[in-house]
Formats: C-alpha cells, sequence, structure tokens
C-alpha cells in the first residue's frame, strides 16, 4: 500500500506549525470544494484528500502518531493495523464527521468513541484505515488483544458505534510503547476529561456521544450551539465518584468562521451582479437563501443575515450570519471584449479611487 504523504497533500514542510497547517487547509478546502467546482469531477476526492490530510496533522496526537509511522511504514504495512479504530461519516455528510481517536485525554479507565450513524468509512483512504483504523455502525469481527497483526488493544462494540484500539496498545506492537499517551491518570475527586470532535454541523443541530469509563457505557447529550471548550458536564460519572467532563472541540470549517454565535462567510459575485445587481443563492447552515446584491456592490461589502448563525448555548435564538462579497473580474477577454470594455469605461468616467 502506497504511503500518503499528508504534508505533501497540504503543500506545507513537517515542521510546519498549527497556524501553517490551518491556513494552507482553509486555502486548499475552499478552492477544491465540491460547491466551488460543480463541474469539476475530481474536486470531490481532492476536497476529502485535504480534509484527511488535515484530520491527522491538526491533531497532536494523530500526528505525532502519522510521524512515527512514516519512519517505519514498510515494516507498519507488513505487520497489518487494527480494523477498530473510531470513525463515522453520516450520509450526505463528510467522511470525517464522527472521526475520533479513541483514546482522548481522560485518564485510566477512559475510553472515547464516536457514534456513527451510516457506518460507511469508505471516505477514508486505504493508508487512513490501515494507520487508524476501521470501524462503523454493525461491524463485526473486531477481536481482543493479539488479533491480527498481533497489535492488540480492541474489543467488540455493538449498538451502532463504532469500535476502539488503544494508542498505547497499537505503539507497543510497533516497538513504540509509551510513545502517544498525553493524559495523566485521574485523582479521585478531581473529574476525568474526554474530548468530543464535532463538525461545525455537529455543533449548530446537536449530537450524542458515547463515552465508556470502567466498563459502563454511557451516552453523552452534546446540545447545540457547544463551542471550542464547552464542558459537558456529567455528576458522579467519572469513576470513584468523581464528575465527568466532555469538552468540546469544533474543527474548522471550510466555508465558515465563527465568532461566538456569529458566523462569517464569503460569497463570489460576478461583475454583472456587482455591478447590476441581482439575487444569488447563499448557502447557510440551515440550507440555502436568497441575497439581494444591489446595484454597485463593492468587493469587500458584508451583508447580514439575522437569526442564520449559530444557536445560542443553552438559550434561545441564533447569531448572525455575515456575508462579505467577494467580485470576481471576467479574464481572458478577447479583442472585441477590451473594445467593449473601454467604451463602457469612458461613459462611466469613474473617478481616481486612490484620491
Amino acid at each position: 500500500m502506497e504511503y500518503r504523504d499528508y504534508y505533501q497533500t497540504l503543500g506545507v514542510g513537517r515542521s510546519a506549525t498549527p497556524a501553517e497547517i490551518k491556513k494552507a487547509f482553509r486555502k486548499l478546502a475552499r478552492e477544491h470544494h465540491p460547491d466551488v467546482r460543480p463541474n469539476d469531477q475530481g474536486a470531490e476526492q481532492r476536497f476529502k484528500d485535504v480534509n484527511e490530510a488535515y484530520a491527522v496533522l491538526s491533531d497532536p496526537e494523530k500526528r505525532k502518531l502519522y510521524d512515527q509511522v512514516g519512519a517505519n511504514w514498510e515494516a507498519f504495512s507488513r505487520a497489518g493495523a487494527p480494523a477498530g479504530a473510531g470513525m463515522g461519516g453520516g450520509a450526505g455528510g463528510s467522511p470525517f464527521d464522527g472521526f475520533a481517536w479513541s483514546s482522548a485525554p481522560g485518564g485510566a479507565g477512559v475510553r472515547y468513541e464516536f457514534r456513527t450513524t451510516g457506518g460507511d468509512a469508505s471516505g477514508f483512504s486505504d493508508f487512513f484505515r490501515m494507520v487508524f483504523g476501521e470501524g462503523g455502525a454493525g461491524a463485526g469481527g473486531v477481536g481482543g488483544a493479539g488479533g491480527p497483526g498481533g497489535l492488540g488493544g480492541r474489543r467488540q462494540t455493538g449498538h451502532g458505534t463504532a469500535g476502539a484500539v488503544d494508542l498505547d496498545d497499537l505503539l507497543s506492537g510497533m516497538g513504540m510503547a509509551g510513545a502517544g499517551r498525553s493524559s495523566r491518570p485521574a485523582r479521585p475527586g478531581r473529574g476525568v476529561e474526554a474530548t468530543a470532535e464535532l463538525t461545525l454541523e455537529e455543533a449548530f443541530h446537536g449530537t450524542s456521544r458515547i463515552v465508556e469509563v470502567d466498563g459502563k457505557r454511557l451516552e453523552v447529550t452534546i446540545p447545540p450551539g457547544v463551542d471550542n471548550g464547552t464542558r459537558i458536564r456529567l455528576s458522579g460519572r467519572g469513576g470513584d465518584g468523581s464528575d465527568l467532563f466532555v469538552v468540546c472541540r469544533v474543527r474548522p470549517h471550510p466555508v465558515f468562521s465563527r465568532r461566538g454565535a456569529d458566523l462569517e462567510r464569503e460569497v463570489a459575485l460576478s461583475l454583472d451582479e456587482a455591478l447590476l445587481g441581482g439575487e444569488v443563492a447563499v448557502g447557510t447552515l440551515k440550507g440555502r437563501v436568497l441575497l439581494t446584491i444591489p446595484p454597485g456592490t463593492q468587493a469587500g461589502r458584508t451583508f447580514r443575515l439575522a437569526g442564520q448563525g449559530m444557536p445560542r448555548f443553552r438559550s434561545s435564538g441564533h447569531g448572525d450570519l455575515f456575508v462579505r462579497a467577494r467580485v470576481v473580474l471576467p479574464t481572458n477577454l478577447t479583442a472585441d471584449a477590451r473594445d467593449a470594455a473601454r467604451r463602457f469605461l469612458d461613459l462611466v468616467d469613474q473617478p481616481n479611487p486612490r484620491t
């Protein structure tokens, strides 16, 4: 199986900072988003590749494991990999919806899993599935320790949830025991934490996650409107009478950026739409709406769509969506088009905007 260079996919070096990785992802995700390139048959695959690379390189633990696997890829591919790491992908959503590394920070006796909705892991590459595992709703044949490849750390799960693989067990099977554990054992009474990684769509609509604590499976309801750092508390459910805290982490979105309950996005306008006005369809997290563009709209002008932002966490109402105009000028003009443009500009007699 061919090694996939996620750094090359994003066009960054191996020493790239998280900010550089995020910037590269945003640029490429916008460039290859299927909505931006509706007639490009390869755009969807490139968009998936960019998301897959970012899903790994934006997470410190996944990036560390990926870097270690890279140096040992030939031996790792011969040994095989567990097929039970948690991942999901709802129908019609990103193939990375519901993905989480199952040994999220949480301390001893805690495993964190994602509830899958469709059970289809086909959106991931074969390389990704080999390194980080594969599972879904109704996935069977997941053995215990000593399964295929001798890497262990897996167990059968049911009720429509993804399987789980322990990071230390996986690294131990590769001769790198202890390389991936970043959390510290929980102390009685201090509480236990697990991290819930969400898409922006899940944060908008609300979702649920499965947490296993000392062999007990708990379904945690995550209400709409959560943001990075939002903590969901389950009193007395963390073991030894301590509390369990599920800390939300919302992944960056290729189209929308967020400021509290407000959202921002761009909309591309043609020259005639900006000059003469019209109506353009704008995607929101609720669906598409028609935005009226007045004649003479300048690049950078921002329109406010009231109530089209995020739900207010544990409150009523929604924030607003701010849509920023981006005017796209025509290119590759013919000689006749250039002559017509000159005649038009002579008629307009626009004053110098720099004075």
